[in-house]
């Protein structure tokens, strides 16, 4: 399948994001009815632990549960309808649509899904889309002709809702994972982009910095256009204008960042900051400008978003929001569990905790120069 990676075994688990409070299902061709007890002869168990593996129940090994749902998968097996399920066809298979895995905040969602959902039994399909609407709706059709129980997307597109209207009219529930669709309503897990970019722009202007940048991924991600518009409203209330050639959108990952550098500091009057939209387009800003001569950041000081290990390693040690990626990742697959267990008109949305990490790119706790 384009774009589709191998399935991935998923575990279950809980998130502690706090909530704000579809109609699940399918149609068309099903392959020809499988038994339980031929997924047990051909997998080598009793039609009981057949039972227990694809319903998430314990006294199953990971192991032995990956091999019967691998078997079941090759051989088309669809449970039938039990007193506690809302669906007699349900595939065991979710999908997981991602930018790309280029950037390493996507593969730790990717883990953490994958990682979430062990015991219940579910398989995961990832696909990348790199930001390209046409490959996002051909990803989203495969998909529901696979019939997939559900979606998680990281890669919505703010004003075009023809993917999710693909899965709506197939009756597969979806869950929007830090990118909301602005004409779409449906269930959303992030994190609050406005309040942690003004909390990150408020660091920076606490420096005295005025001469300020910003680097954002592409503006058709609601986060990413969120993240900007709080970073100049911030910069404004505090006197601070962010011009538009110092307002630059790119591809989020490294290279990304690089490519601005390349034209912030070009320039005959570069910024004295540069404050980012996530945590690779600000390590690629000081890749650029470390290979310029320019010292971070005592010549130019960088912050970003994301927050991930490596970034706030001893080695980087990058000022930078720091968003709680596992909490999100486990709490989308619940989200999504519950969704296809229990489907609902009713929509929500889970805003989970950031907190700012203080690193010494912004200037704090560095040499004097």
């Amino acid at each position: 399948m384009r774009n589709i990676l191998p399935p991935a075994r998923i575990k279950s688990s809980q998130a502690k994001c706090q909530s704000n409070l579809q109609q699940s299902r399918t149609s068309g061709p099903r392959p020809a009815p499988v038994s339980a007890a031929a997924v047990a002869r051909a997998a080598g168990v009793s039609p009981a632990t057949v039972s227990y593996a694809l319903n998430g129940k314990g006294g199953v090994s990971v192991e032995t549960r990956r091999r019967i749902i691998g078997v079941a998968n090759e051989l088309g097996f669809r449970p039938r309808k039990s007193s506690s399920s809302s669906d007699p066809l349900r595939t065991r298979v979710v999908g997981l649509i991602l930018p790309n895995i280029i950037n390493p905040m996507y593969p730790r969602w990717a883990q953490g899904i994958i990682s979430a959902a062990a015991e219940s039994g579910y398989e995961v399909f990832v696909a990348t889309t790199q930001d390209d609407a046409a490959t996002l709706a051909q990803v989203t059709a495969t998909l529901a002709n696979r019939n997939v129980d559900g979606v998680i997307l990281a890669a919505a597109l703010r004003e075009d809702a023809t993917a999710l209207r693909t899965l709506r009219t197939a009756r597969i529930p979806y869950v929007c994972l830090s990118r909301r669709a602005d004409f779409l309503q449906g269930d959303f897990v992030g994190i609050d982009d406005d309040a942690a970019a003004s909390m990150l722009m408020e660091h920076m202007l606490g420096h005295g910095y005025t001469d300020i940048a910003t680097v954002v991924g592409p503006r058709f991600s609601t986060a990413s256009l969120t993240r900007e518009q709080a970073f100049v409203r911030t910069a404004a209330a505090a006197g601070v204008t962010i011009s538009g050639e110092w307002k630059i959108s790119t591809r989020v990952n490294n290279e990304g960042g690089r490519l601005a550098a390349e034209r912030l500091f070009s320039s005959p009057r570069p910024p004295r900051a540069v404050v980012c939209g996530s945590d690779e387009l600000a390590i690629g800003v000081m890749e650029y400008a470390l290979a310029q001569g320019l010292r971070i950041p005592e010549d130019v000081a960088v912050a970003g978003c994301d927050g991930l290990a490596h970034s706030r390693s001893g080695l980087i040690n990058l000022t930078s929001i720091v968003q709680p990626q596992q909490e999100m990742a486990q709490e989308a697959f619940a989200m999504l569990l519950r969704r296809i267990e229990s489907p609902s008109n009713t929509y929500s949305s889970l805003i989970c905790p950031h907190r700012i990490h203080i690193g010494r790119t912004c200037g704090c706790n560095a040499p004097p120069a």
